[in-house]
């Protein structure tokens, strides 16, 4: 990101302006560039802890994808089963019927 930035802290530290007769007070403009400088900071941290944010987001995203899809593959398998729990019972009360019926 700093790579898209014209101006870094170091170069705002560093920046002297040339003073005319009339020019400005380069105390005035020290202390104004001391301010940018702190904002300039406390927004390069801002922004490292949000790209922090959004790369732990982007790793919970492509889980929780990845766990959707698995999902929604078991829930096909269910479905394309040709069995139900209906179909299950059935078939237990069948062979129940014919375990009892050789038996005696």
């Amino acid at each position: 990101m700093s790579n898209k930035l014209n101006l870094d802290v170091h170069t705002l530290y560093e920046k002297e302006f040339n003073t005319d007769f009339k020019g400005y007070s380069p105390l005035e403009v020290d202390t104004f560039l001391d301010l940018i400088i702190q904002d300039y900071q406390t927004y390069q941290e801002l922004l490292s802890e949000l790209n922090q944010k959004v790369s732990e987001m982007e790793r919970t995203n492509a889980s929780l994808r990845a766990k959707l899809i698995e999902a929604q593959g078991k829930a096909r398998s269910y479905e394309e089963s040709p069995t139900s729990n209906l179909d299950i019972i059935k078939r237990i009360s069948r062979l129940e019927q014919e375990v009892f019926n050789t038996n005696k």
